[in-house]
């Protein structure tokens, strides 16, 4: 069976941004939030093994409390984990154990970039996921991707054993030169190779606009929520057969589950809607930060740059520093350690997705909150 007749109703559940209470994920919420994504037929669930608590909360919510013929699941590999100690083996199995499974239905080599390419080359790790499908670990094998439309070109001619790529696009990254996410897509269908969107709604960013974007969507009144608007945008996209959505929330879940039972190709004043919100997102100073979370992890200072990133966008937005100071100090009594904690290891900015200047993101943070 190909990928796309094992996932027939587009909307996939992501688990990479789920709900916590007291800094801790709320099993009891996202019970009520997968029950009611498999209640109305959804089947795809996508976690990986550097989201953190997200395969015991897959282990938890899903594998535990649902039978395994009513869900699909796909998994990651991350090949920056490897080394003479830690195997493609160790890491598949890690993740089995913590999913509470014996196989899964997608495996992908996780975020493959330019930077990733000696590390998945030095451990052959094209050649374990064929070994790994062959052996019944894994059904399909594919690779999310975050680098340059050459590399993705490269990769999809070398192999073609690849079933599918994970690619981010959304209306905002579609003609961003450092993403190229209509690039990408466009090698992708050219290689006839299904798609799995990520990022639909940029972690957030497209679904949470500025007072002047909100203004000129309310101006478009058919367009829904802003969210909804980012996700049929993707979901139209011929040879897409899973659109990832992050969600956090039981509405969330409710709003998407609206948008995809009856996925509605955009309106011609829709696309002009579209033109003038990236007109308006080009024109706003950011930092474009998903919330992936990959680059906390490592961080020897325990720096929480995502939080502090999105505190620092929204005093970008509304330009109230006190508040922005006030949200700041909070994070710090929570346990992050300070952006001029920074020691330039540059540990985040080899694993970001983004390819964000972290370091020098952290720097201007400093200077400017903390000063």
């Amino acid at each position: 069976m190909g990928v796309e007749q094992e996932n027939r109703k587009k909307l996939g559940f992501g688990l990479m941004r789920l709900p916590k209470r007291d800094g801790v994920i709320d099993y009891e919420q996202v019970n009520a939030m997968v029950d009611a994504f498999l209640a109305d037929g959804y089947t795809y669930f996508d976690t990986a093994y550097v989201y953190e608590g997200s395969e015991e909360a897959f282990r938890r919510c899903i594998a535990t409390r649902h039978p395994r013929d009513s869900y699909t699941v796909a998994n990651k590999l991350p090949e920056w984990k490897l080394s003479e100690t830690v195997s493609c083996d160790d890491l598949l199995n890690e993740s089995l154990r913590r999913c509470g499974l014996d196989y899964f239905d997608f495996y992908l080599i996780h975020s493959l970039e330019e930077d990733h390419m000696e590390m998945c080359d030095r451990w052959d790790c094209f050649s374990f996921m064929k070994r790994a499908k062959a052996d019944g670990r894994v059904r399909h094998i594919g690779f999310s991707f975050h680098g340059t439309p050459a590399l993705l070109e490269k990769l999809l001619s070398e192999h073609p054993e690849v079933e599918f790529v994970q690619l981010q696009i959304n209306y905002l990254d579609w003609d961003d030169p450092k993403i190229a996410a209509g690039e990408c897509y466009r090698i992708a269908r050219a290689h006839n190779v299904p798609i799995v969107v990520m990022e639909p709604v940029k972690g957030g960013t497209l679904a949470n606009l500025t007072p002047e974007q909100k203004q000129v969507f309310d101006s478009f009144e058919e367009a829904g929520s802003p969210a909804s608007l980012a996700v049929r945008y993707a979901g139209n996209l011929p040879g897409v057969f899973t659109v990832l959505s992050g969600m956090s929330n039981l509405e969330q879940v409710q709003d998407n589950l609206k948008t995809y039972d009856d996925l509605k190709p955009l309106t011609a004043r829709e696309s002009v809607l579209l033109g003038r919100l990236v007109s308006l997102f080009r024109g706003t100073r950011s930092i474009g930060c998903t919330a992936c979370r990959y680059c906390t992890e490592g961080c020897p200072m325990g720096i929480r740059i995502p939080d502090i990133f999105a505190i620092y966008n929204r005093y970008l937005y509304d330009g109230d520093l006190a508040a922005a100071r006030q949200r700041y100090e909070a994070l710090i009594d929570e346990g992050s350690s300070r952006a001029s904690d920074c020691i330039a290891c540059g540990q985040c900015e080899g694993v970001c997705p983004q390819h964000l200047p972290i370091i020098e993101l952290l720097r201007e943070v400093a200077e400017k909150i903390e000063s």
